[in-house]
């Protein structure tokens, strides 16, 4: 009967006026975070320090002084010499992970003051094809160690990496070698390199120039690590520990020299910077 139906609720509508993005939760926390607030942060949570991932054109703003950054080799391009039978093929992957990240491949490097100390730097980014390391990401670190030997200046480089890049099959491999002999001859010249480990910094860099530097940092709570946890296991039939290829794993292995919270990285590179630069490199 009639009298026994009730009318029907409105359907609850979507607030339009509130952005997508406007809140972030923490996954270390769980606590929500004005996304404004974590940006000014430089995307660390306010509570529990966890360190969202930054881009490297924010991290170059993070660390130089202003208008200081010139950019190296900015056209540089892999080259697709490998056929690889893939649903989505290399030249595609190149193309899509330029589009998403607006760089030409997973390093920008250049020149930039901190607090008035020019270095050379190389920042890596994970968003184009996961950091890895290629013919290019390993051409334009040696030619950024080159530079800084020309013109006496220490090398800071920034990374975070899936590995080597499995579209280049060898050729990937072969940048391990290629800028550990580039950093050798840094170390010849009395010039200081600086290693900053991110989360993820994993397989091939892990395993060449990223584990290089006179002074390794890492920010709090970075993935480090050659090989995956599992592959790890496997191979040693051992449980492994829980923060294994942490960060604070790391440095309490002495793998690492220290843990650096990102918002305080730009005074303690510069300070390591007056440090190891011999006397005579000294502006």
């Amino acid at each position: 009967m009639a009298f026994f139906l009730r009318p029907k609720s409105p359907s609850p509508t979507k607030r339009k006026d509130i952005p997508k993005d406007m809140w972030i939760k923490c996954p270390i926390s769980g606590e929500m975070i004005y996304s404004k607030e974590l940006v000014n942060n430089w995307m660390v949570a306010p509570k529990s320090n966890y360190h969202f991932p930054l881009s490297a054109k924010e991290r170059i703003r993070l660390l130089a002084d202003p208008a200081s950054f010139s950019e190296f080799d900015s056209n540089l391009t892999s080259t697709p010499f490998l056929a690889f039978n893939e649903p989505v093929s290399y030249p595609n992957k190149l193309l899509n992970s330029k589009h998403r990240s607006g760089l030409n491949d997973a390093i920008i490097s250049g020149t930039i003051a901190m607090h008035g100390i020019k270095t050379a730097i190389g920042v890596m980014d994970f968003s184009f094809m996961g950091g890895s390391m290629g013919s290019v990401v390993g051409e334009k670190i040696t030619r950024l160690i080159e530079y800084a030997i020309r013109k006496k200046l220490p090398v800071v480089i920034i990374s975070t990496s899936g590995g080597a890049r499995m579209f280049e099959g060898i050729v990937s491999l072969m940048q391990m070698a290629k800028t550990s002999i580039a950093l050798a001859k840094l170390s010849e010249a009395h010039l200081p390199f600086i290693s900053v480990l991110t989360n993820p910094t994993t397989g091939g860099v892990m395993a060449s120039f990223a584990s290089l530097g006179d002074i390794i940092v890492a920010e709090p709570g970075a993935l480090i690590g050659f090989a995956g946890p599992r592959v790890i296991e496997e191979t040693t039939r051992q449980k492994l520990p829980k923060d294994f290829q942490t960060s604070e794993f790391l440095l309490k292995h002495g793998l690492i020299d220290q843990i650096v919270s990102r918002c305080a990285m730009k005074d303690r590179i510069a300070f390591f910077l007056k440090t190891l630069m011999p006397s005579e490199h000294k502006s």
